[in-house]
């Protein structure tokens, strides 16, 4: 379907600005490498900066990097509505993964000015720190800072993977703000790439997202014996990579055995000592596991750990599980939710409901206040790629639908 004519945003606009971010921290295949707090994500946040501040805001930024620039509304005392999503990427990311939502409420700010649009409320588009979890774990830490699921102090403390402590890295790249962390919002609005194949399987323009399924994120340690490969016979090792093999393949079938779009995945595995005549003493792992109800979730966690157990005493090893991270499944608000839905409707957008398989900064906030999503199909469902893909068509569609949803949402005086 070709766009309408009366879209209120100018979407080459927003097509060259994702385009220009791009260009920093490019990879060889296409992507974005902005790792949280790096010398990559900070020149991105300046160019963000430099952009809102020509469009008018005041940017501030809070004790654990949050940028938030903001457009004053009839009466500058009401809370904000804010809308965004983040900067910074995977390793090996893609060009749109958070970024289309930071810079889509930017283009949704340049049209308000272009068309004189003044609002109730005062509109704010927010720049939350690491939301990818990749140099710095857990993801999600600016928003979860926020809306009080981490403290400022454990955050700050975190260090990365290279070494780096994330309040130093945040005073070196110049964003260790001196705003307070509990900041006020009336609603909040975040459009993202799906980052799955649902949309563009079903030649659906928009997703209206109803909510994110909940995750459960574990950290396994399998330990066995250390012992010479040629001396120690078969039946007498306890190989902790084995049993490890057994336990990964049992993640496969809590995921293959549950109903309902359940996700069950290992992502990383560690092998100590690391040598080909060594077998191996001790295995770490990772496990996430992924549902949208509760109760399916939680039988999940049941079955996977006794799994584990069960593996484990079959082999001869010990095995720790270790609960990194988790949040329940979470319902955004539905009458900002109908407003998506009413807003894809307006602009004759085919459209769907659909649930959030990943995790956004959506999912923290919306413990705080009205919360609802707009998704966007990508390329083949493909991302955390560097072939990651929108068509600009869609990410048009997607900065239209969230201003209409900001306008109705912040109230014209």
């Amino acid at each position: 379907m070709s766009l309408p004519s009366n879209l209120p945003i100018d979407g080459q606009r927003l097509w060259d600005s994702l385009a220009a971010m791009a260009k920093i921290g490019a990879t060889a295949k296409g992507g974005s490498c902005r790792l949280a707090l790096s010398d990559e994500d900070k020149a991105g946040r300046d160019l963000f900066v430099s952009w809102c501040e020509a469009a008018g805001c005041t940017v501030t930024v809070d004790r654990i990097g949050n940028i938030f620039a903001r457009r004053k509304g009839r009466d500058d005392s009401l809370p904000p509505v804010v809308m965004g999503s983040h900067l910074d990427t995977q390793p090996t990311g893609g060009r749109f993964d958070g970024v289309f939502g930071v810079l889509a409420a930017l283009e949704v700010v340049r049209s308000l000015n272009d068309r004189g649009v003044e609002t109730l409320h005062p509109v704010e588009v927010a720049v939350w720190t690491n939301e990818e979890g990749s140099r710095f774990s857990p993801p999600m830490m600016g928003s979860g800072v926020v809306t009080g699921v981490f403290t400022l102090d454990e955050i700050l403390d975190k260090v990365a993977q290279d070494g780096a402590r994330l309040g130093d890295e945040l005073v070196r790249t110049g964003y260790a703000g001196e705003a307070p962390v509990d900041h006020p919002m009336h609603a909040y609005l975040e459009a993202h790439i799906e980052q799955g194949p649902v949309l563009e399987v079903e030649g659906k323009e928009i997703g209206v997202v109803t909510g994110a399924q909940g995750q459960r994120w574990y950290e396994v340690t399998v330990t066995g014996v250390e012992a010479h490969a040629g001396p120690t016979p078969m039946r007498l090792r306890r190989d902790a990579l084995v049993a490890a093999s057994a336990m990964v393949q049992a993640v496969q079938r809590v995921g293959l055995e549950t109903a309902g779009d359940p996700c069950a995945t290992v992502g990383i595995l560690d092998v100590h000592p690391h040598s080909r005549n060594v077998i191996p003493g001790r295995v770490f792992f990772t496990v996430d596991l992924r549902h949208p109800d509760a109760d399916t979730l939680a039988d999940m966690d049941r079955r996977f750990r006794a799994a584990i157990a069960e593996i484990a005493g079959q082999q001869g090893v010990g095995a720790e599980i270790a609960d990194f991270w988790h949040f329940p499944p979470t319902p955004f608000a539905k009458p900002l939710v109908d407003r998506v839905r009413e807003a894809a409707g307006g602009f004759d957008f085919s459209h769907r409901d659909i649930v959030s398989g990943a995790g956004h900064d959506a999912v923290y906030v919306a413990g705080k206040v009205p919360t609802a999503m707009i998704f966007i199909p990508c390329e083949d469902g493909i991302s955390h790629n560097e072939v990651e893909n929108i068509a600009p068509a869609d990410g048009a569609r997607g900065a239209a639908v969230l201003f209409e949803t900001l306008v109705a949402t912040a109230g014209k005086p």
